[in-house]
């Protein structure tokens, strides 16, 4: 009976050994699951277009307006931008007008039809007035970073802006300079017969005479000639204190080398068109003296001009000829509007344009209600030991004590 119950409690005890070794452990707990990735932003591309003259006697300007959206559109593609919650790419698509308003106007249609967001450009009045009526059509913002003829931002477009300001102001400034500074009161002018040289010696010419001033010869030439003897033996007989100029760089420098040789001892002046390093260049020695009005702060001056300045030589090993830091600044307006509209699409971010308040490499920058730029400075130079120098800053329609310090005036204004 013993033995019996001896081994029932063995054999208890081997099933349950058994029963144990046989049973399987529990599963582990199930870990977290790693938190799902963030969609990357979607990726967009924004083309923006620069029309300029990229070819002929002045693609040295043109080039340099393309050179200053290049910088901008590449800035912006190292910083990352996104509009609208879309990370975006943004690509310059520069076409060549040859400063030619035919050109401009086929310019304009391919830039509309390649779907541009907006346009930098045109540099010549005479081709951004034509071009404008295209990009109206087509809805798209347009920016010229140099065109002064008023009548390019009085057609009644939503779509025209500037960023220098126009010849209404730069043309009395000239004026007013001419007669209150240099003391001319026998004035002989001469232009290239073009929309910005024509208007702005009209507005230089209407300024002038109010002042009481002479106008001994009004004298036309053209944005091709090279040979202005006859205009200049004409005038010199005339016995003028001072030659306006309304033109462009590559007549200015050998109008005034021959205007020397010819003995003609007036002063001479003109607008931005020659206010460029090409312009002493072509003169030689006989740029020196020699002054002309700038839209704008000097460089040096101006808010991000050195920056600005040392980042193009290095990138283009070049100095900046004139426009490049409002060609740099235009675009930086088309993306800030873009940025508040949240949107690349013109038809919602070209109302934001107009409600502009940007701080840029040239300065504040703002438009009235014509789409031009608002207290606008217009900067006279002289040509002193081969460079040009300031000789003061003013910035029409402000009080005076809002404009810029004037610069040191040289001997040139001082005679």
């Amino acid at each position: 009976m013993k033995r019996r119950h001896l081994l029932s409690v063995v054999a208890a005890l081997a099933l349950a050994v058994i029963y144990g070794c046989g049973k399987e452990a529990p599963p582990p707990a199930p870990k977290a699951a790693a938190p799902a990735a963030a969609p990357a932003p979607e990726m967009i591309t924004v083309k923006i277009g620069s029309a300029s003259p990229l070819t002929g006697p002045q693609a040295h300007i043109g080039i340099d307006i393309r050179n200053g959206v290049q910088l901008a559109v590449e800035d912006l593609n190292a910083a990352g931008v996104e509009i609208g919650g879309k990370k975006v790419k943004f690509e310059m698509v520069a076409e060549d007008d040859e400063a030619n308003p035919t050109k401009a106007t086929t310019v304009a249609q391919k830039l509309a039809d390649a779907k541009v967001a907006a346009v930098v450009g045109h540099f010549n009045s005479g081709a951004s007035i034509p071009a404008s009526k295209i990009y109206a059509d087509a809805g798209i913002p347009q920016i010229s970073p140099s065109s002064t003829n008023p009548k390019y931002t009085q057609q009644g477009f939503k779509t025209t802006f500037r960023v220098v300001a126009h010849d209404d102001q730069q043309g009395p400034t000239l004026g007013k300079f001419a007669i209150e500074k240099l003391k001319a009161k026998s004035i002989a002018i001469i232009d290239d017969s073009t929309a910005y040289g024509q208007g702005l010696a009209d507005a230089f010419e209407a300024t002038a005479r109010a002042a009481g001033a002479k106008i001994v010869a009004r004298e036309h030439t053209t944005d091709k000639d090279t040979d202005f003897s006859a205009i200049l033996t004409k005038i010199k007989g005339r016995k003028p204190d001072l030659i306006m100029f309304g033109g462009i760089d590559p007549q200015a420098g050998p109008m005034v080398k021959q205007m020397v040789s010819l003995g003609i001892k007036a002063k001479f002046i003109g607008g931005d068109g020659m206010q460029t390093p090409n312009f002493i260049k072509l003169a030689g020695d006989a740029a020196e003296g020699m002054m002309a009005s700038m839209p704008g702060l000097p460089k040096d001056q101006m808010p991000g001009g050195k920056a600005f300045v040392e980042k193009y030589k290095a990138k283009f090993n070049a100095e900046v000829e004139l426009f490049a830091p409002m060609g740099y600044d235009a675009v930086m307006v088309f993306v800030e509007a873009m940025k508040r509209a949240a949107s690349a699409d013109p038809a919602k971010f070209l109302p934001e344009v107009g409600n502009t308040n940007h701080q840029g490499v040239i300065g504040p920058i703002a438009f009235d209600d014509k789409g031009d730029l608002k207290n606008g400075p217009i900067t006279i130079y002289v040509v002193k030991g081969g460079k040009w120098e300031a000789l003061e800053t003013v910035t029409p329609g402000a009080p005076e004590s809002a404009e810029p310090k004037a610069a040191e005036k040289s001997d040139a204004a001082k005679k």
